[in-house]
């Protein structure tokens, strides 16, 4: 996200070979909080839900919001595994998982408020923003394509990457998101 951040500031260029700014991973959302608190780390950028009671009880300082030009998360799987009976039965277990989730939104909030650490009114406010799809087989080219430009000017990714090189199974015009 620092590098969408960059992107939209117009600090990225495409024709350097270097990012603009040195990225230093420290691990842990607690040692990202202690890097801004302690100066190892200027910002850190984390999801709103996952770090709102640390800005309300004022351990940290919330500064903006950007948003992301992707979705939050993406099945990856070797190409050797793609046809599999093993990742399709995973798949649709994920399927299988993510109905139940919306069809037991109280379950969902109980386990969101107790396992994830969130406040009951937030998982209530952080279920309103999510959208999960409707099938998790095949991903939108777009959303690669646009991932690998940001990257790619970054100086993360090398030149000449072909998306067609990373996408193993294109989202089809039957794959709904809700």
């Amino acid at each position: 996200m620092g590098f969408v951040l960059a992107d939209q500031q117009g600090w990225l260029n495409p024709n350097s070979s270097s990012p603009p700014f040195e990225v230093v991973p420290l691990n842990t959302f607690e040692k990202l909080r202690e890097g801004v608190n302690d100066s190892t780390a200027d910002f850190f950028m984390w999801e709103h839900f996952t770090s709102k009671r640390y800005y309300d009880n004022g351990s940290i300082k919330r500064i903006g919001e950007i948003y992301t030009p992707w979705s939050g998360w993406k099945i990856v799987a070797r190409t050797p595994l793609l046809s599999t009976p093993e990742l399709q039965n995973f798949l649709e277990s994920v399927n299988k998982g993510i109905r139940h989730f919306e069809a037991n939104q109280e379950e969902a909030v109980k386990y969101i408020s107790t396992e994830l650490d969130y406040s009951e009114e937030d998982a209530r406010e952080w279920l309103k923003t999510v959208r999960f799809a409707q099938d998790v087989r095949g991903v939108d080219k777009g959303v690669i394509e646009k991932t690998v430009e940001v990257l790619s000017k970054a100086g993360v990714l090398g030149s000449g990457l072909q998306v067609e090189n990373i996408v193993g199974v294109e989202r089809s015009e039957a794959v709904k998101w809700i």
